[in-house]
C-alpha cells in the first residue's frame, strides 16, 4: 500500500507570493539593509518563489520619508538600485497600494518604465468603487492587478457579494482574502472561499489569501484556502509580520511539495539573517495578546501596543478588550 504522502499532488497554478519586505516592514518601519533586500530577492529566486512583494507605494504627502525605511514607498530607482534592471528577471515584484494611501496616478509609473510587475491593490469593503478606479488605472499601465479586501471577517456576507461583483466586473487578475486580525478557522475559510469562488468562476479571475497568526492559524487557513482552489499564496520568512506575522514560508514551501520549490535556500536565509534580526530585539509572531484580538475579531494595534510595553498580565488585558465589547 503506498503511503498517503506519495499520493498527494500539486497544481500548476499555485503562485507562492513573499511579502516579507511588506508586511514584514510593519516591524522596523521598512529600515531593512540593502544587503538583507538582496539577499532576500537571491533567496526567492533559488527557491522557486513567484513573486516577491518588495514593499508599499504609499503616500510621501502623507508619510514622512524620514520616519521609514525606502521600502514604505518603493520608488522605482531605488528598486533599480538595490536589486538591479539589466539582468534578466527571474521573479515578478510586487508592491501594495493601500486606497486613500496612495498618490497612484503619479507614483505608479507605466509598467513598461518600472522594475514593478505586480500591483496590489488594498481596501476595505466599503472602498471597493475607490479600489476599482485604481486597478484600472494599474491595468491601463500594463500591470498585473490583485485586489486585497481587508478585515473581511468584520464584513458582511451581503456588503462582500456586492464588492466582488464590482471587482469581477474589473480588470483586476486576482482577489484576495485577507483575514487582518488572524480570527477565521479553516472551517470558516472554507465558507469564505466559496463566496469568493462563486464570483471568480463567473468573471475568469483568481482567487489569493493572506493570513494573520494571531490563533497560530494562519498555515492551516492557507493549506484550506489552497485546496480549496485559491491560487496566490502569501506568506512570509519566519513569519515576519505585523503583529502575529503571517503565514511561514517554510511551513508552506515544504507543504506545496511542487518540485519548482525549495526548501534549503529558505533554511539558510533564516538562519543567516531572520534569526539575527530577532537577536536585534525585533519582535512579531503568535503570543496571548494576540491570541485575544484574534478571538475578539479585533484590530491588533492594542496588542501591538501590549508587546511595546513589556506587559505580560494577559489576564487584565482580556479583561479590558472584553470590557469594550
Amino acid at each position: 500500500m503506498k503511503e498517503i504522502s506519495s499520493l498527494l499532488g500539486y497544481r500548476e497554478s499555485v503562485r507562492v507570493v513573499d511579502a516579507t519586505l511588506r508586511d514584514g516592514g510593519l516591524v522596523n518601519a521598512f529600515r531593512f539593509t540593502d544587503d538583507f533586500v538582496r539577499e532576500l530577492y537571491r533567496t526567492n529566486i533559488a527557491a522557486g518563489v513567484d513573486c516577491m512583494e518588495v514593499g508599499y507605494k504609499a503616500s510621501r504627502q502623507l508619510f514622512n520619508e524620514k520616519d521609514f525605511g525606502k521600502w514604505k514607498f518603493c520608488k522605482d530607482d531605488d528598486i533599480y538600485a538595490v536589486l538591479g534592471g539589466n539582468e534578466e528577471k527571474k521573479i515578478k515584484l510586487a508592491a501594495m497600494a493601500d486606497v486613500g494611501r496612495c498618490d497612484f496616478r503619479e507614483d505608479i509609473r507605466p509598467r513598461s518604465d518600472s522594475p514593478l510587475d505586480v500591483i496590489r491593490v488594498a481596501c476595505y469593503v466599503n472602498q471597493i468603487a475607490a479600489a476599482v478606479e485604481m486597478i484600472e488605472d494599474a491595468k491601463q499601465k500594463g500591470y498585473e492587478v490583485t485586489c486585497n479586501i481587508m478585515a473581511i471577517s468584520t464584513a458582511q456576507e451581503g456588503d462582500v457579494r456586492v464588492a466582488l461583483d464590482m471587482l469581477g466586473r474589473s480588470p483586476v487578475d486576482a482577489i484576495y482574502i485577507v483575514d487582518s486580525f488572524g480570527s477565521l478557522y479553516p472551517e470558516q475559510i472554507a465558507r469564505v472561499v466559496a463566496v469568493y469562488k462563486e464570483y471568480a468562476d463567473r468573471y475568469g479571475k483568481q482567487l489569493g489569501i493572506h493570513a494573520h497568526n494571531n490563533q497560530q492559524l494562519a498555515f492551516a487557513n492557507t493549506i484550506e484556502a489552497v485546496g480549496d482552489g485559491v491560487d496566490w499564496l502569501d506568506a512570509t520568512y519566519s513569519g515576519m509580520g505585523r503583529g502575529a506575522g503571517n503565514c511561514f514560508m517554510e511551513n508552506l514551501l515544504g507543504f506545496l511539495r511542487n518540485p519548482k520549490y525549495k526548501l534549503y535556500p529558505v533554511l539558510q536565509f533564516v538562519e543567516r539573517y531572520m534569526v539575527p534580526l530577532r537577536a536585534e530585539g525585533l519582535r512579531w509572531g503568535y503570543d496571548v495578546q494576540y491570541l485575544i484580538t484574534g478571538l475578539l475579531n479585533q484590530h491588533p494595534r492594542t496588542a501591538i501596543a501590549f508587546t511595546a510595553d513589556g506587559r505580560t498580565d494577559y489576564s487584565a488585558y482580556y479583561n479590558e478588550m472584553t470590557a469594550q465589547e
